[in-house]
């Protein structure tokens, strides 16, 4: 675990929770943890912090949803305890997702293991590097565009200046520092890869490697051979030792395109990996060890995923400590000019057409259409125009059939959708926070019904049923 030298030791944390109890027992695994680096102080309220005149802007508040007053409050911590960790006891995702929406830098689900314990404070510590020295504790000083000047339009490969797409650019130098998991969520074409790379670049170290694997592009009985290689006579065909992307990306990044997809078997052979850094190859029985940084996406909706049981919360949590949410391209429509003009000059030159830019009735069309496919659907149109024509203007008789327009009443419809709050059933919210226990006590089923003041053979009874229903 890497130390962030820059930050002034010992470091501030703040445990706000109305449970003495817990209060003792998260004091105790931070004092205990590294030694020297943490200085904990812990209080029932966060209002007590305020009372007694505590700064809290170069310090970590670790504090409970309900104690502080719901997942919408944490937006108001922020402006004074800019580096808050979440914490909740309902093991509900839908908390998790507010609490981070609202400013918190990370969600650690209840009971609370001293690994990611230890963790999450890391990760909070890394976001120090965001803030340029001599502005910290002021925090009007710090703004979101301070780092890159204000016509900042191309970024490690995006193309854009609208703002949703600036608060990425923003979020990509935030997470880039760090080591810990980045999940980048997104509808397709939204450029997952480029934000992907983007993390991992943006520190300046291009010797270290990136390694790709899409999840969805590689048959289920042979994606555990990619990601960790296989040794000879390990399946039919196996004629060679192979080494696999995780070891390929040591030192550097491996990242997991639609992550979704993979099955559940994998997904948990996937966890211990990221648990441990370790791993044996398929058919081979020596124990292989990397330093890999994890960056996970998908276009589908990981609270659904595992809500439906197709993917292991455990992993969503492993996985979820630094989400970045890629906008569609119907929501950055002032971006629109500047991506197709950027195509327009790329393909030009390589196919050797002449057009240098669109006309007026042209653009007019581009930036109202709906653009399902996102900005991969921008780049093959305008590919396509530049194939199939010839001139140096793009006109309305150029574009293509089927562009048609987003309709008020599909945007009103998208809003509505994303404002419903799901509603997590209650035995998976149960299993959810089962598994969780078991993963902070690292399988040890009686300590981890000793957490949840339950009997362990009710642990026992549960994940008998839930084997009879889906592959672990």
């Amino acid at each position: 675990m890497a130390n962030d030298t820059s930050v002034s030791l010992p470091i501030d944390v703040f445990v706000v929770d109305r449970d003495a109890g817990q209060r003792r027992v998260l004091t105790a695994m931070i004092s205990d943890g590294v030694e020297g680096r943490f200085r904990v102080a812990s209080c029932e309220t966060a209002d007590d912090l305020i009372t007694a005149g505590r700064d809290m802007s170069d310090a970590v508040l670790i504090a409970d949803i309900d104690t502080v007053g719901g997942a919408a409050r944490i937006a108001d911590i922020v402006r004074t305890a800019p580096r808050v960790i979440a914490t909740s006891a309902t093991g509900s995702l839908n908390v998790a997702v507010a609490a981070v929406k609202a400013g918190a830098v990370g969600f650690l689900p209840k009971p609370i293991g001293a690994k990611a314990l230890l963790e999450g404070l890391e990760t909070a510590v890394s976001s120090w590097n965001d803030t340029p020295r001599g502005h910290r504790g002021d925090l009007s000083a710090a703004k979101p565009n301070d780092q890159k000047p204000a016509d900042d339009v191309d970024f490690a490969g995006f193309v854009g200046r609208s703002p949703v797409m600036r608060d990425v650019y923003q979020q990509i130098r935030r997470v880039a520092c760090s080591r810990a998991p980045v999940f980048i969520t997104g509808e397709s074409g939204t450029g997952k890869e480029i934000c992907a790379e983007a993390v991992h670049a943006e520190p300046g170290e291009d010797e270290r490697p990136f390694v790709a694997i899409n999840c969805s592009a590689i048959p289920h009985e042979l994606i555990e051979s990619e990601i960790f290689g296989h040794v000879r006579g390990a399946f039919t065909g196996a004629s060679d030792n192979r080494r696999g992307a995780a070891e390929l990306a040591d030192g550097g990044t491996l990242f997991l395109d639609e992550i979704a997809e993979m099955d559940l078997s994998l997904q948990a052979k996937l966890l211990r990996f990221i648990q441990t850094g370790s791993f044996r190859q398929v058919g081979g029985n020596e124990l292989k060890s990397v330093d890999v940084r994890i960056i996970a996406a998908t276009n589908r909706a990981p609270e659904t995923e595992v809500e439906a049981g197709r993917f292991r919360a455990d992993l969503f949590y492993r996985l979820h400590v630094l989400p970045i949410t890629l906008p569609p391209l119907r929501d950055r429509r002032e971006d629109i000019p500047l991506l197709a003009g950027a195509f327009l000059a790329r393909f030009s030159a390589e196919e050797g057409r002449g057009f240098r830019g669109f006309e007026a009735a042209a653009l007019d069309q581009l930036c109202a259409a709906a653009w399902p496919g996102n900005v991969r659907q921008l780049q093959n149109t305008v590919r396509r125009i530049v194939v199939l024509h010839e001139g140096t203007t793009v006109t309305r008789a150029m574009l293509p059939d089927g562009l048609a327009p987003f309709a008020p009443a599909e945007r009103a419809s998208a809003r509505h959708a994303a404002a419903t709050p799901r509603i997590v059933p209650f035995r998976d919210q149960e299993r959810r926070i089962i598994e969780t226990a078991l993963d902070a006590f690292e399988g040890n089923i009686q300590r981890a019904a000793a957490a949840l003041e339950i009997n362990p053979s009710t642990i026992y009874r549960k994940r008998q049923g839930w084997l009879g229903t889906t592959s672990e």
